[in-house]
């Protein structure tokens, strides 16, 4: 090596001594603050339309006519699930009409809707065009038509996709979002009256891509129907029958459920959200009509499930204070990912107007976190004290939790993983109130215990013994007034029980803040007392509380349900406190049930 090398590599040497100086004498790591950015960038997604009024020609007879007009649809939608765009004939405000009408003529010389280019009666077309941006390098903002809407198709009569878009992240220009073109074309026949005709087509923007717009069902004469109202809908129910002399009717509960949604009731119009003449009624409300008002008209009463997309957690909700009186949101309960519609009822407390779905389940428990919320996590809650998870269950045990039926022979229930095959179902395809219902069946072999079918119903939700509902294994609380339940964290069950005094039912009391049945009651009309009346049972099966007949499990068998309901309170004794209601009564007050019993629950948390 000569002696330039060396040199250099003397200099190369002393940098690296000095870069090694400097490390060690680098800042404290304990004295340093990391300040944390975060940015939320919520869903937005918009349609407008430009040249709207711009389909107006003049057609001589015997003639075809393209081009009528063109309007831009301008789309805007950052969802990462992407868009659709739907359309749908809506001549006069009336969805699904599709002719160009006459306001002189009968609808004898009604232009119908077809291909337009062809045949020798009177009709109209219309198709759509991926158009450019400005800035848009490629011309098509990735958006794609679907059912050959590229090319003059008939007007739709039902909600019909024409375009859409996967995700928001192949959009090359998210400034001008995506945009197309309509236009119409019209075949005037020779015979087609002097006139102006005039119609409309509806454009509806959803997303994500894969959801559906909300549109009317037709409902045959004497009955009602059930719509499960919008996309990705778990579940089927059934038509429920009206005689001709029928003036009212028990709704059924509903079967369906829907991922990131509540359930918040049923409505008698698609577009609830919009209409200000719809009725909202709870899913197993009585509603009354006139006689043969469903039956002699032809057309039965169709009814909507009412769909809440979840506003976020549960745990450590701190709306309720800012909502309004009978305001309806969602929220859902981290431990399980179940969303549940949540209403501020006349207490001013925010209710679930959901039955609790929560279950102890083989994936909830394989984190070694009970789904129940037992144990140390700030999350989940922090509650002590559940037996063994497969513990047998008898009318002196009092340990189980979410209740399964071992094998269905010996009267006995279990909860845990090994018995999930037996679970009591929360939905099926079966959806009837009759007087006793079910035993579980099991799935592999297809049969039923003790030969009585399965019809489990989702709005029923789970049933829970006095044990599992406190998060507590001793066998009663005395006359305790306790927080710790299985609802989520920060939440509650209500109190109950008629020894609770002002707590429970005093309107003057700060202590009823907390919420009770009895109080709820009181500030619904009610006495906060047993109430032998059709009326006082209706009040809790009202849209938005939605109570239902979810009956009750003892002896391994579901008691009751589409007759009566049975909800735990966090006051008990040897017999612990409910609110029981069935079709001619309710009981906020001192109603009870035996502690083995399996009762459905309600969280409510203070907004007061």
């Amino acid at each position: 090596m000569n002696k330039t090398s060396l040199l250099s590599l003397a200099t190369i040497s002393s940098t690296i001594v000095i870069v090694a100086f400097l490390s060690s004498n680098r800042v404290s790591a304990d004295n340093s603050v990391i300040d944390q950015i975060n940015i939320t960038v919520p869903t937005s997604c918009t349609m407008s339309g430009t040249g709207m009024n711009t389909h107006n020609v003049n057609v001589q007879n015997n003639s075809y006519t393209q081009n009528i007009g063109i309007t831009t649809l301008h789309a805007f939608c950052n969802d990462t699930e992407g868009f659709a765009i739907y359309a749908v004939g809506y001549t006069d405000n009336e969805f699904g009409k599709t002719v160009l009408t006459s306001s002189t003529l009968g609808s004898t010389y009604d232009i119908v809707t077809g291909t337009a280019d062809s045949g020798n009666t009177s009709n109209w077309a219309m198709k759509l065009a991926i158009t450019q941006d400005s800035g848009d390098t490629t011309g098509t903002n990735a958006i794609a038509l679907d059912n050959s809407f590229e090319n003059y198709h008939s007007v739709p009569n039902t909600y019909t996709k024409v375009a859409h878009k996967n995700t928001s992240t192949d959009m090359t220009n998210t400034t001008g979002g995506a945009k197309l073109t309509t236009t119409y074309a019209a075949l005037i026949s020779a015979n087609q009256p002097a006139g102006t005709y005039t119609g409309q087509v509806k454009y509806t923007l959803v997303h994500p891509a894969s959801e559906i717009p909300l549109q009317p069902i037709d409902c045959p004469s004497g009955k009602i129907c059930y719509n499960p109202n919008g996309g990705n809908v778990i579940g089927t129910m059934g038509q429920q029958s009206i005689s001709i002399s029928d003036t009212s009717a028990t709704l059924l509960a509903s079967n369906f459920s829907r991922e990131g949604y509540g359930f918040a009731g049923w409505s008698d119009a698609y577009d609830y959200a919009a209409n200000n003449n719809v009725h909202l009624y709870g899913p197993n409300e009585d509603i009354s009509f006139s006689q043969g008002q469903f039956v002699n008209n032809n057309n039965g009463l169709a009814l909507y499930a009412i769909w809440v997309k979840s506003a976020g957690s549960i745990q450590n909700w701190t709306g309720c204070s800012s909502l309004a009186s009978g305001a309806v949101t969602a929220l859902t309960d981290q431990r399980d990912n179940e969303t549940y519609a949540v209403a501020k009822l006349a207490d001013g407390n925010c209710w679930m107007i959901e039955n609790l779905r929560l279950e102890n389940t083989a994936s909830h428990n394989s984190d070694g976190l009970l789904a129940q919320g037992y144990g140390t996590s700030t999350i989940y809650g922090n509650f002590s004290g559940l037996a063994d998870p497969e513990a047998p269950w008898n009318i002196y045990d009092t340990t189980a939790n979410s209740l399964y039926s071992t094998d269905g022979s010996d009267g006995t229930i279990n909860i845990g993983t090994n018995n999930a095959e037996y679970r009591f179902p929360r939905y099926n395809n079966v959806n009837t109130p009759t007087t006793i219902l079910d035993r579980p069946q099991n799935p592999t072999t297809g049969s039923a215990k003790n030969n009585i079918t399965n019809a489990g119903i989702y709005s029923y939700g789970n049933y829970y013994t006095w044990s599992a509902a406190i998060a507590d294994t001793t066998e009663y609380l005395d006359e305790d007034y306790k927080i710790t339940s299985i609802c989520p964290k920060g939440w509650q069950m209500p109190l109950g029980g008629t020894s609770m005094g002002n707590i429970d039912q005093g309107a003057s009391d700060s202590s009823n803040k907390v919420g009770g049945f009895s109080y709820l009651d009181r500030k619904m009309g009610g006495t906060g007392q047993a109430q032998y009346t059709t009326t006082a049972s209706l009040r809790w099966r009202k849209y938005p509380i939605n109570f239902v007949y979810s009956g009750f499990i003892d002896s391994s068998f579901i008691h009751n349900r589409g007759l009566t309901g049975r909800y735990w309170s966090s006051k008990g004794s040897s017999s612990a406190f409910e609110l029981y209601l069935d079709t001619s009564s309710s009981n906020s007050g001192s109603s009870s049930s035996y502690t083995s019993h399996g009762c459905s629950i309600r969280c409510l948390v203070s907004g007061l």
